[in-house]
């Protein structure tokens, strides 16, 4: 694995001085103004449905609720840092989770960072399944299949009948359902677009993070990209392909990777790890 590994390194080294500058064309119309400073220690859910999770379906899909002191919540606290310090020093709010191939935990990966950054009170977040094809976030928090975004696309639903609150505070989970077949071209579509759009510019103090499919799987990361801020990639130790992460890496050379999480890891006392 040590391959991997330093071909992170050198990934790291060669984003700290080329990452792109925030006057990108394909988004810098799609920023929002620097956040403003909003009380959000207490947040009312009269419009969001708030749903019952149960701790046991939590612990077997292993998702923290930010409150354990583990190796891993102190893992998410690092990861958490480093994302909101670059967000904040590109008046970014917007960040996409992919990975080379399946199977590396990049929904996971998402789900415990959006968790570990709501627990932040300068900020709420929200948590998009934007994986078209195999939608699964909501999984990890419920046993019943919700309505999900699926069918706001297909008018079916209207966003507010589709949003729910995990019963964590200042979170909100915009959950994926039924699989589109058509889903580079509807993720591209003006809907989608107006859509996320709305997503990022509905509250000033709002961070929203996007859960995409594997991005050698198909077009949809490439699809989407343009409409949003940054991306981060998560790749597994003893999975993932050195040829992958290279490839990964022209595919998104156009965008702004702000890191790269290695899962799995054989490191002692740690699951994970930032690049």
């Amino acid at each position: 694995m040590e391959k991997i590994k330093k071909a992170l390194e050198r990934a790291r080294e060669k984003r700290s001085s080329e990452l792109i500058d925030s006057s990108d064309q394909y988004h810098s119309h799609m920023r929002i103004n620097p956040m403003e400073k909003v009380d959000l220690t207490k947040i009312s859910y009269t419009k969001t449905k708030k749903i019952e999770v149960s701790k046991e379906l939590l612990r077997k899909k292993r998702v923290f609720s930010g409150n354990e002191n583990s190796n891993i919540s102190s893992q998410y606290k690092v990861l958490r840092t480093h994302v909101l310090q670059c967000l904040k020093s590109n008046n970014w709010n917007s960040i996409a989770i992919t990975s080379p191939n399946e199977g590396c935990g990049k929904t996971l990966t998402a789900i415990n960072l959006a968790i570990s950054m709501a627990r932040e009170v300068n900020h709420s977040v929200l948590l998009v399944d934007m994986d078209l094809r195999r939608p699964s976030v909501q999984d990890y928090f419920v046993d019943e299949r919700l309505p999900g975004i699926s069918e706001y696309l297909q008018n079916e639903k209207d966003l507010n009948e589709i949003l729910f609150n995990p019963g964590l505070d200042r979170m909100v989970v915009l959950p994926g359902n039924k699989s589109i077949e058509n889903s580079s071209e509807m993720l591209s579509s003006p809907k989608m677009v107006d859509l996320v759009t709305e997503l990022k510019k509905r509250y000033p103090n709002r961070i929203v993070i996007f859960d995409l499919p594997p991005l050698l799987s198909c077009d949809d990361v490439i699809a989407f990209s343009p409409y949003i801020d940054a991306l981060m990639l998560v790749v597994s130790e003893g999975e993932t392909l050195k040829k992958d992460l290279v490839r990964s890496y022209e595919l998104l050379s156009t965008r702004n990777i702000i890191g790269t999480v290695l899962n799995k890891s054989n490191e002692e006392c740690s699951n994970s790890s930032y690049y």
